[in-house]
């Protein structure tokens, strides 16, 4: 036991106060300086956009501005992709060895991401210093006020800690995370897009192609409408049926009644059948959700009846094909799979194409040993952009492009929020992000995607390079800012969407039904004035025919619902995408 004195009425322990002082420095390394960024920009950070030089001078940006800082452990959190994996693991320890700030990366499922969130956000106690947050949330973020808006945040308050070669304007997804105020309110940090993807080694089969065009009339290739798309599912699960003596199918999907269901759809589903309105990166005045805008950003309905898309016809045509495809062509258990569940069903090698993949899980479908990539490591399958459907007219968007992005909450206390910022700029810095690129292949700087260490690679990506230096890219966007509460609006997709699916109301009750239910929402939010002018002023209802008969979205059902086919070369449209253009 130590010696004890009594001084102005309080105990110390001489011996208590040496341990405590010991315990806090054990808590920070003694290579949190510049010999542990050297380190790391040599086993680690490369490679990289920067010169080790630049590297090491922006290394010592951060131990300089993190010395205050020094010795705090701050909680961070995201979804689990191979991305977040790699921040989790490998750069929590970094930027704990060069700062001293030890991070706690937790990595949970999205919609428990959300949940979490929102339980910050309404009780306005510090659960988490700041979150990897979809952009999805952009329309929520910036009306109700609970968020950091990051431009006057890096002019400002957090300006001290602001990284002076953050370069925002060398982010690809900075127009996904701005609100309709101009301003920055989410940094991304990885995107991905929900593209068509295909087996390449199949479709180029003489076989296959001579079968194909004798039955349908046009060419074996990449899908460019729901048609095509329909004859190609129809062709490899009924026609071909089995390859080398093993069952095959054309079409994959998954259909259990799970809050994943939810963003099947909310993922512009809507928007690939051409349910909204022209406009990138979201339709307006309605959007991919069926939610219409007045001339003020303020939403005014979901209902056809309001001037919303969410029951029109398109929304109804588009749900009614996703069933009749998953119970017609894809593998037995589609049905019952959920979007982790259907995740490897690719990987087995049994499916011809999948309209809606997202390019996130590249990094496990290029595995070597897997029965979709050859033994040179090139893959014996593509990417190519999503097929659209019979409402889709040029220039609305064509798919979507999920785009996490570090996100700060007013509730969390400012010193832990810098120090947060700090490691959110960390795992985004030129220094760090090229090298991230590569590891979860989810690209989130220009400077990244166009460097030639992925022009060597992109052989081996099946045609993620060649998309993402590509101007097609703009045409895959998040959700918009027209949804003002994605939290409490995204639930009611996959509880109505899941009981049409389950067979237990029809396609039309149940969209009916969910564009009821958002102008509910809507109307409470209107009601308890808690976004202000910014919030949701629902238009009075019309009979559905005022608004179909005027132009854009809603639109009125068409005359002719399968137009004829009509595929794109691959190799014609990786070329072009080479060359900078969309097709």
């Amino acid at each position: 036991m130590g010696k004890k004195f009594k001084k102005n009425g309080f105990r110390i322990s001489v011996m208590g106060c040496i341990l405590t002082v010991l315990f806090l420095f054990s808590q920070v390394p003694a290579s949190a300086d510049i010999s542990a960024a050297k380190k790391w920009i040599n086993d680690e950070f490369q490679p990289s956009t920067l010169s080790q030089n630049e590297q090491l001078a922006e290394m010592e940006w951060f131990i300089k501005v993190a010395a205050p800082f020094k010795g705090m452990a701050i909680k961070v959190v995201s979804e689990t992709i191979p991305t977040h994996e790699y921040e989790s693991k490998v750069l929590t320890k970094a930027f704990y060895e060069i700062t001293g700030i030890k991070v706690t990366h937790d990595l949970i499922q999205e919609g428990d991401v959300i949940e979490k969130l929102q339980i910050q956000m309404q009780s306005g106690k510090n659960v988490f210093d700041a979150y990897v947050n979809d952009s999805d949330l952009i329309g929520t973020h910036s009306r109700y006020g609970h968020v950091v808006n990051l431009t006057d945040w890096m002019a400002g308050e957090g300006k001290d800690v602001t990284l002076p070669t953050l370069d925002v304007d060398d982010f690809m997804g900075k127009s996904f995370t701005t609100g309709p105020d101009g301003k920055l309110y989410q940094l991304p940090d990885q995107q991905f897009a929900n593209l068509y993807w295909f087996r390449y080694d199949w479709f180029n089969r003489a076989d296959f192609k001579k079968k194909f065009k004798e039955r349908y009339g046009y060419e074996l290739g990449v899908p460019v409408n729901w048609s095509a798309y329909e004859d190609i599912a129809e062709f490899f699960s009924e026609d071909v049926t089995e390859i080398d003596g093993k069952a095959i199918y054309g079409h994959m999907d998954y259909g259990k009644k799970a809050p994943d269901l939810g963003w099947r759809f909310t993922d512009a589903w809507l928007s690939m059948a051409g349910a909204g309105d022209k406009g990138i990166p979201n339709g307006k005045p309605v959007d991919e959700w069926g939610i219409r805008v007045d001339e003020n950003n303020r939403p005014v309905g979901s209902s056809v009846s309001r001037g919303g898309a969410a029951n029109g016809p398109a929304a109804k045509y588009s749900l009614r094909k996703y069933m009749e495809w998953l119970r017609k062509y894809a593998p037995p258990g589609a049905l019952g799979m959920d979007f982790y569940q259907s995740l490897p069903s690719l990987a087995k090698g049994n499916v011809a194409q999948q309209i809606f993949w997202y390019t996130a899980f590249t990094a496990d479908m290029v595995k070597k040993g897997t029965p979709v990539v050859n033994d040179d490591g090139t893959p014996k399958w593509r990417m190519a952009p999503s097929p659209h459907g019979p409402y889709w007219e040029e220039g609305m968007k064509l798919g979507y492009q999920d785009c996490g992005s570090w996100t700060l909450l007013k509730s969390t206390p400012v010193d832990r929020r810098k120090a947060a910022w700090l490691f959110a700029q960390f795992c985004v810095s030129k220094t760090v992000s090229l090298k991230k690129t590569h590891v979860g292949l989810t690209p989130i700087r220009d400077s990244d995607i166009n460097h030639q260490s992925f022009t060597d690679r992109a052989p081996k990506l099946g045609g993620l390079v060649e998309f993402y230096r590509s101007p097609a890219r703009v045409a895959w966007t998040p959700t918009g800012t027209n949804v003002p509460d994605y939290p409490k609006l995204a639930q009611l997709w996959w509880q109505n969407i899941g009981e049409a699916v389950a067979g237990e109301v029809t396609v039309s009750t149940a969209m009916n039904n969910l564009a009821k239910e958002q102008d509910k929402i809507l109307g409470r939010i209107e009601r308890a004035g808690v976004q202000g002018d910014k919030g949701p002023k629902l238009n009075p209802k019309k009979d559905e025919s005022y608004w179909l008969n005027k132009p854009g979205s809603p639109k009125a059902k068409l005359a002719n619902e399968k137009p004829q086919g009509e595929t794109l070369n691959y190799d014609k449209l990786l070329q072009a995408w080479k060359e900078g253009r969309v097709k």
